[in-house]
Order: C-alpha cells, then structure tokens, then sequence
C-alpha cells in the first residue's frame, strides 16, 4: 500500500525544502493536516500543514508542524469532505514549488502530483472506546458514579 509503505529514499521535509529543484521528479509520502482546498476547471489544489508521518503512515499531530506544502490532483475533491483539519496522506511525485503570500511573508511551498489520497477518520477519546460512556460516568468523584454505591455502601444505604 503507498500510504503505509515508504518510498525507497523517503525524504523529509527539511531536506526538500532547502533545494527544491534539486529533488524535483522524486516521489515522496508525506502528510498533514488540510489548510486549504482550491478546485480550478481542471485540477483541485490541497494546501497542508506538514507533520512527520508515524509507522502506519499517519501524521503524528503531537510533532510540531514543519511547514506547508501543496499537493495536485486532477480529480474533484470535494471541500466538504476534504475540509479543513483534517488529517491527509499523499503518495506522489514533486513536481515543483510555488511561491504563495501567508500575511506579508512570501513563502515557498513544495508541490506534489498526488497519486494516492488517504483521508484519516476523527480521533476520538480512547475513554469513550473502552467504556462506552466517559470515566467519570463509573468513576466519578465522591460519591458519585455509577460504581459509587458499592464503594461506598454506607452513603446509599444506611442500614449498611
């Protein structure tokens, strides 16, 4: 699968973006979370806060944020679905760089020809998974709780 395997020399972000030029026409697996979607007649622009991608091929959002880049796809990606925060791995080729204004600070931004897309679902609280209902709801503070009366019996029955 091209989102959880890396390609041979999987480059980082540091590294491209220092040369652009130089690593042009070399396929990379990065990812991020989406800033922005542009649709045009022909192509859809998906602009992306870069994060290192974990071993599943996941962006890790507790690593701070790299920079931008910019990938291409001459599909329609519907912004609704490929909305902003959302979590993306793409599988390409670099194909270039752009050059975009963020506030007054023109920036270079690495472009990609996506060849595969990978949208993440939510992440959700593992608390909700295991129970089913937050900890608070069995474990709550005292003497609250699900779990509260058989803690403490003496609170519910006096005749304990």
């Amino acid at each position: 699968m091209a989102i959880k395997e890396p390609p041979a020399r999987n480059l980082k972000y540091n590294e491209v973006i220092e040369n652009i030029s130089k690593y042009q026409g070399m396929p990379l697996r990065w990812g991020g979370t989406i800033i922005e979607v542009e649709n045009e007649e022909t192509l859809t622009r998906i602009q992306v806060l870069y994060h290192a991608l974990d071993s599943d091929g996941r962006p890790e959002l507790t690593q701070s944020a790299e920079g931008r880049f910019m990938l291409e796809s001459p599909k329609f990606l519907d912004p609704a679905i490929y909305r902003r925060d959302a979590e993306i791995t793409v599988s390409g080729t670099l194909i270039g760089e752009t050059v975009q204004k963020v506030g007054k600070k023109e920036l270079k931004i690495p472009v990609i020809s996506a060849e595969v897309l990978h949208l993440w679902p939510d992440r959700y609280n593992r608390a909700y998974r295991d129970y089913g209902y937050p900890p608070s709801y069995y474990y709550g503070t005292y003497p609250y709780g699900f779990y509260g009366y058989y803690r403490y019996p003496y609170l519910y029955f006096p005749w304990y």
